[in-house]
């Protein structure tokens, strides 16, 4: 795992890349969250070589990294998913195979759509209770065990209260990849407007020097708007 595409890129091909010096029969798995086409792209070039490629973007963020309960979300034959598996099982406790090449990296698109729109209405939940008057730990315990409880809240919840906004996920890497999936959705035709709006505000925290920070500092973007409306 690595930070971008280009770092993928990188450190793969070429003449010095790994899958110029892997082995027939080697396998490569690629556990960062990157292009879908670089990861279709990677496996083409792996099977040149005789190598197994799998795309494995996972998630859970550092508790699920210190837990051993991370989700793989896998993309590549069946053939390196079976080598993969035993390897992802001491890390994750959900390994998911969506199908060939580049579909673990679809998939986890789909899951930074999900989390930004979810960290959205965690934090404006939290600054309307706050706004209120009310306990916002109360609320989490209120909220969290019903309907409207989620990971985010029932996780990250917490730390916005204390205003500990150290990173479990950093502000940066959810931008890069709000960005891939802006392209991706483009490229296919489709209009996501909560996925605008989150890009729009992580690019913003981006900007003004939170980029380090945990990805529930978002309620820093939110809290600076609610300012200039007042």
């Amino acid at each position: 795992m690595v930070g971008t595409p280009s770092d993928v890129e990188k450190v793969t091909t070429g003449q010095d890349g790994v899958l110029s010096g892997m082995k027939p029969g080697g396998l490569f798995v690629d556990c960062t969250t990157s292009k879908p086409s670089l990861a279709v792209q990677l496996a083409a070039c792996a099977a040149v070589q005789g190598v197994l490629a799998l795309d494995a973007p996972v998630s859970g963020g550092d508790v699920g990294a210190r837990a051993g309960t991370l989700s793989f979300m896998c993309g590549g034959s069946e053939a390196a998913m079976s080598r993969a598996r035993p390897f992802l099982d001491v890390m994750g406790s959900k390994i998911s195979h969506m199908g060939g090449p580049g579909t673990g990296q679809h998939t986890k698109m789909c899951n930074q759509i999900l989390a930004c729109s979810n960290m959205i209405g965690m934090v404006e939940s939290l600054l309307y209770a706050h706004t209120a008057g009310l306990d916002a730990d109360a609320v989490i315990g209120a909220i969290g065990a019903g309907a409207a409880g989620s990971w985010a809240m029932n996780n990250l919840g917490p730390r916005v209260v204390r205003r500990d906004f150290e990173p479990g996920f950093m502000i940066e890497h959810m931008a890069k990849d709000l960005g891939m999936a802006l392209e991706e959705a483009d490229r296919m035709g489709l209009n996501l407007p909560g996925l605008e709006l989150a890009q729009r505000l992580y690019a913003s925290l981006l900007k003004h020097g939170h980029g380090r920070a945990g990805t529930q500092s978002l309620i820093l973007a939110l809290e600076d708007t609610a300012k200039y409306m007042n």
